[in-house]
C-alpha cells in the first residue's frame, strides 16, 4: 500500500486537527445552511450527515436557491438501551426543531433525527449532553455504535453482555476533545497533548462495526460486522466470547472487487481478554487496511488480502492472547418476539413493531405521541432492537395492562400486521439519503402488501421469509443477509437476490439484475406458489430456493458471488 496514492479522505483526516477542522467557524456562516469543504465530511465523525430533501431539490434549483441543507444526527446508544427520560428529551426536540418531526430507530440500535437545521445543531448536542447522551463516533472512519442482542427474556445474561457492549464502545471511542470543544463549548485542549492511541491520529481506513450477540438469536446479524463477540454462557454466567472478524455487506454496482463477506471465526476468549482483543483487531485493521482505495478499505478486504490466519496471528500477538477453539453455538432466528414476553425476573417486556423504525404521528396511528405517553409512566428502560423495533422492558405486572392499553390506543400494537411484514426491513433511502438510487422505506408498505396477498393466495401466511430492500448497494438495510433481498439500481428497478437463510448465515445470490419491481414481484409470486406445493415440511424459502435450483448457494463471496449462472 505504501507506493499507492492515498485517498483524499486520508489527507482530510491528517489535516483535521484531530477532527476539529474549521467546523466552529463554519457554524457562524448562516448564509448557507450547509458545511463547506472538509467540514462536510468531518461532521460525520461527530455523528452527523449533511443531507437535503431530494423531493424538492429540482424546484429549489429553479428558484435559484441552494438545496434545503439539514443534517441527520445519530445518537450513540451502545446496546440500544435508552431511558424514558432520555426518550422524552429527544422526542421534544424532534417535535419542535426538526423538519420531519420523527424519531427513527435504526437497525444499529441508535436513533436518528432527520432534518436538523444548522442553527439547531449545537442546541441538540447540548441537549444530548444534559441527557447523558452524545453522537460521538456514530459515523466516520471509527468504531460505530456497538450492538448487543436485545434478548429481554434472558435478563441476567443480557445485562452482562450489555455491560460488555458499553465497555467496548467506551474503550474504542476517539480520544480527541474535539466533540466537547465544537458542540459543547468545552475548554480547549492543546492538540500536541492529544493522541489517538487506538484509532490512530489518521483514524481507521474505513468505518468499523462491532457487535455482542447472545445465541440463539442472531438479531445483530453478526456477518454484517467487522467484529462480533458471540456470548458463550453457562446458565446465567458469561464464560467468554467466540470472536468473529471480517463480515460486511456493502458493495459497489459494477465493481467486482467489492462484495459482501461472511465473518471468519478466530476462536474463543475468556471475558477478561475482551477489550484487549477488540483493541488488537481495530489496531491491526488500522495499520493493515487499504488507505488508497476506500471501496476496498473495510476489514473484510484486509482479511482476504493478507489471509485470515495472518490477521488472526497478528491480533494474538498484539493482544497477548491465544484463541482457543470456538465453543459450539447455534443461531436459530433473527426476528424479534413481537408482543408481550415474561422475563426470568418476573417482569414483562413488550416488543412493539415499528414499521421501518419510523416513530412518527399519523392521523390513524399517532405512534410518536403513544411512545411519549408510555415514557411518562414507564419505570424500566426502552431497548431498541437491531430489527428497528422498540422493547418496553422491565414492566411490573401491575403496570402491564395500562401500558398495553396505551400501546393499542396509539397504534403501537396492531394485531392485523402480518408475520411477513414483521420479517421485512428497509433502509431510509429517498428523500434524504444522498446515495439513494431507488425507493426503500417509502416503497416497503406497498411491496409488503403485495407480498402479503401472494402469501395468502398460496396459503403460506404462517411461513414468513426474511425480506429486505435497500435503495443502493451500501448495505444499510442488510439485504445481503435476507432470504429475498432487493438492492436499488434506479427508480422502480432493483437487483433481485434470493437464497439467504433465516439464521443470517448465508449470503443470497443475484438472480436478476436491474429488473422493474412489478416483474420481480411476478417472479416472486411464482416462486412462492412453487414453494407452497413443493416445499418440504417447515422448509424455509431460502433453503427451498437452493434445494430446487432457483439459485446456487454462495460458498465464498470473494470467489463465486458474481457467478451469474444463477441456476444450480
Amino acid at each position: 500500500m505504501s507506493n499507492e496514492k492515498l485517498s483524499d479522505n486520508e489527507r482530510l483526516k491528517q489535516e483535521s486537527k484531530l477532527l476539529r477542522g474549521t467546523i466552529t467557524e463554519d457554524l457562524q456562516n448562516l448564509i448557507t445552511g450547509g458545511f463547506e469543504s472538509d467540514n462536510f465530511q468531518l461532521i460525520r465523525f461527530h455523528g452527523m450527515y449533511q443531507q437535503d430533501d431530494r423531493d424538492i431539490r429540482a424546484e429549489r434549483v429553479k428558484q435559484k436557491l441552494e438545496p434545503l441543507h439539514t443534517v441527520m444526527l445519530r445518537v450513540r446508544l451502545p446496546g440500544g438501551i435508552i431511558t424514558p427520560k432520555q426518550w422524552l428529551g429527544i422526542d421534544e426536540f424532534a417535535s419542535t426543531n426538526t423538519q420531519y418531526e420523527s424519531i427513527r430507530v435504526t437497525n444499529r440500535q441508535a436513533v436518528q433525527l432527520h432534518g436538523v437545521l444548522k442553527h439547531d445543531i449545537k442546541p441538540v448536542h447540548k441537549l444530548l449532553n444534559q441527557l447523558g447522551l452524545d453522537s460521538r463516533a456514530t459515523a466516520g472512519d471509527v468504531n460505530r455504535n456497538v450492538l448487543c442482542s436485545s434478548n429481554p427474556i434472558e435478563s441476567t445474561l443480557h445485562q452482562t453482555a450489555y455491560e460488555w457492549a458499553k465497555k467496548i464502545s467506551e474503550h474504542l471511542l476517539p480520544k480527541t476533545n474535539a466533540y466537547a470543544e465544537v458542540w459543547l463549548d468545552g475548554e480547549k485542549v492543546s492538540i500536541e497533548k492529544e493522541e489517538e492511541t487506538i484509532l490512530g491520529n489518521n483514524y481507521l481506513p474505513r468505518k468499523f462495526k462491532t457487535t455482542v450477540v447472545i445465541p440463539p438469536q442472531n438479531d445483530v446479524d453478526v456477518h454484517a460486522n467487522d467484529l462480533s463477540f458471540v456470548a458463550i454462557g453457562e446458565g446465567d454466567q458469561l464464560l467468554g466470547f467466540n470472536v468473529l472478524v471480517g463480515g460486511g455487506l456493502a458493495m459497489t454496482h459494477g465493481d467486482k472487487t467489492t462484495y459482501p463477506r461472511m465473518a471468519s471465526e478466530f476462536g474463543f476468549i475468556p471475558t477478561e481478554h475482551t477489550l484487549a482483543v477488540a483493541e488488537a483487531v481495530v489496531s491491526t485493521q488500522r495499520d493493515w487496511g487499504n488507505r488508497s482505495n476506500r471501496r476496498n478499505a473495510k476489514t473484510k478486504y484486509t482479511l482476504d488480502r493478507v489471509g485470515v490466519e495472518a490477521f488472526k496471528q497478528e491480533v494474538e500477538q498484539r493482544a497477548g492472547v491465544k484463541f482457543s477453539p470456538v465453543h459450539p453455538y447455534e443461531f436459530t432466528a433473527r426476528g424479534d418476539r413481537i408482543g408481550w414476553t415474561a422475563g426470568v425476573d418476573g417482569r414483562h417486556h413488550l416488543t412493539l413493531f415499528i414499521p421501518s423504525g419510523r416513530v412518527i404521528d399519523t392521523p390513524e396511528k399517532p405512534r410518536k405521541r403513544g411512545m411519549a405517553k408510555i415514557a411518562q409512566i414507564h419505570q424500566g428502560d426502552f431497548r431498541l432492537s437491531p430489527n428497528q423495533n422498540v422493547i418496553i422492558a422491565g414492566v411490573p405486572s401491575e403496570q402491564k395492562e395500562e401500558i398495553d392499553q396505551i400501546a393499542r390506543e396509539y397504534g403501537l400494537i396492531d394485531d392485523t400486521v402480518s408475520l411477513q411484514r414483521k420479517s421485512a426491513m428497509a433502509c431510509v433511502s429517498f428523500p434524504t439519503c444522498p446515495l439513494a438510487m431507488a425507493e426503500a422505506e417509502r416503497a416497503l408498505p406497498e411491496i409488503s402488501a403485495q407480498i402479503d396477498r401472494m402469501m395468502a393466495q398460496h396459503q403460506m401466511t404462517e411461513h414468513p421469509f426474511v425480506f429486505r430492500i435497500t435503495g443502493c448497494p451500501n448495505g444499510c438495510g442488510r439485504a445481503m443477509l435476507a432470504e429475498v433481498g432487493l438492492v436499488g439500481r434506479a427508480l422502480n428497478r432493483y437487483d433481485f437476490y434470493i437464497g439467504g437463510n433465516v439464521m443470517g448465515t448465508r449470503i443470497p445470490r443475484l438472480h436478476q439484475s436491474n429488473m422493474p419491481i412489478d416483474k420481480i414481484l411476478a417472479l416472486l409470486d411464482g416462486y412462492i406458489g412453487q414453494w407452497s406445493k413443493e416445499g418440504e415440511p417447515n422448509e424455509d424459502f431460502g433453503d427451498f430456493a437452493i434445494r430446487v435450483g432457483i439459485v446456487k448457494p454462495v460458498y465464498n463471496s470473494s470467489v463465486d458471488f458474481y457467478d451469474l449462472t444463477s441456476e444450480a
